[in-house]
């Protein structure tokens, strides 16, 4: 048995996340005391607040949390996701619309593994996040990218969509605050989107994860109550890790149909059964608390946003668009590439990543994770000092560029 035939053609054809593999290097080059800066990992460098961290705690001492519960979802987490959605984006929606995942990847996947055929092709609108395209095709499916650089500012039109469609397209994947850019549609933007997928009887998958994180006067309207006739086809992604850090919680959910519902509890069932009682308790402690602790991070984000945009934005070759949500800058640098700095030329975003590592110390994921090459993404969800100190040395390197 060859190599090649040890691994199923379907998992063997499946990339590691990108992001992950930065941060894990950076990780590892400072456990053996390198003075390494990762830009790479995609979560809140706060603590879970403490009043979700008590929560916790007490759920651990309750014999009930000690058993399996319902593969779906806690009946209590299932009524404040349902209270949460309405509340925060008006959406209303019952418990049998609700799916409790572990974590927002597990969403996604459930989410394409129930709508999905092979042939089906889902438009992906490109930059996208690492995983959407590898759990398409792990579902069966076939991304359709549809790229819109820094001169569209990451939007892609209706215009776009509408060249990418065929007989075979069946969803269309939509993020807004968007992983990796940090783009926010507007509000009429997603209203004409909506209204095109409705026109062609296409899914959407909306992912709303950043919904929370928003500056400069920017909104993130949810697609179905914009276009209210598009529920009956249209699954919204979220989750705690992004708004209240809890990333390594483990609690996102999708809310959809009740029989795309039925269907992907079915696929949970037998993938993972429940997620962690005790992380479901403290989800619902986050969901029907104050978000003040979320307001709080988010005026540490913005602060960090527009330093990293000046400083990046002070490069010569490199354009910075200035994001509107998330944590994530998404500079351009093909101004760089081609140039040499120090011994070296890099032609891709991906070489020059790499460059930024070794000469200076710096990890940041590269455009070829995401989409095309010629870009960065770098998170600003880390200390001040670290994020000055960081985007400092690149500064100090690309200025070698000739």
């Amino acid at each position: 048995m060859s190599p090649q035939t040890r691994i199923s053609a379907r998992v063997g054809s499946i990339a590691e996340s990108a992001t992950l593999a930065v941060d894990a290097r950076a990780k590892a080059l400072r456990a053996e005391g390198r003075p390494v800066i990762g830009f790479g990992a995609g979560e809140p460098d706060f603590p879970t607040p403490d009043y979700i961290v008590q929560a916790a705690v007490e759920a651990c001492s309750v014999p009930a949390n000690h058993r399996y519960s319902p593969a779906g979802g806690m009946p209590d987490l299932k009524a404040a996701i349902v209270a949460k959605t309405r509340r925060d984006s008006g959406y209303a929606v019952e418990p049998a619309n609700v799916l409790v995942t572990n974590g927002g990847k597990q969403a996604v996947y459930n989410t394409f593994a129930a709508l999905l055929d092979p042939g089906d092709e889902v438009i992906l609108p490109t930059p996208y996040w690492t995983t959407y395209p590898e759990a398409i095709r792990l579902a069966g499916g076939t991304p359709v990218d549809v790229f819109a650089g820094a001169d569209q500012a990451y939007l892609v039109t209706v215009e776009q969509l509408e060249a990418a469609r065929t007989e075979h397209t069946k969803a269309l994947l939509f993020c807004s605050p968007s992983n990796p850019t940090g783009a926010v549609y507007p509000p009429e933007q997603v209203a004409a989107i909506g209204r095109w997928a409705l026109e062609h009887g296409i899914w959407v998958i909306t992912d709303e994860i950043y919904e929370h994180l928003l500056y400069d006067g920017a909104q993130a309207p949810s697609m179905p109550v914009l276009v209210p006739e598009l529920a009956n086809t249209c699954v919204v992604l979220n989750g705690v890790a992004k708004t209240y850090a809890m990333t390594g919680w483990r609690v996102g959910w999708m809310i959809g149909p009740k029989d795309v519902v039925k269907a992907a509890t079915n696929l949970q069932s037998h993938a993972t059964s429940n997620v962690a009682n005790v992380s479901q308790r403290a989800a619902i402690a986050a969901l029907e608390g104050s978000l003040d602790a979320v307001e709080e991070m988010k005026l540490a984000f913005d602060r960090r946003r527009r330093l990293m945009v000046e400083m990046l934005s002070a490069i010569e070759g490199v354009h910075c668009p200035v994001p509107q949500g998330a944590f994530y800058a998404y500079p351009s640098v093909e101004g760089v590439l081609g140039r040499t700095i120090r011994g070296s030329t890099p032609q891709t975003s991906a070489e020059l990543a790499a460059l930024i590592l070794d000469e200076v110390e710096v990890a940041v994921v590269p455009g070829e994770a995401f989409g095309p090459s010629g870009y960065l993404r770098l998170s600003y969800a880390l200390g001040d000092d670290d994020l000055r100190e960081g985007v400092g040395r690149i500064q100090a390197l690309l200025g070698e560029a000739r």
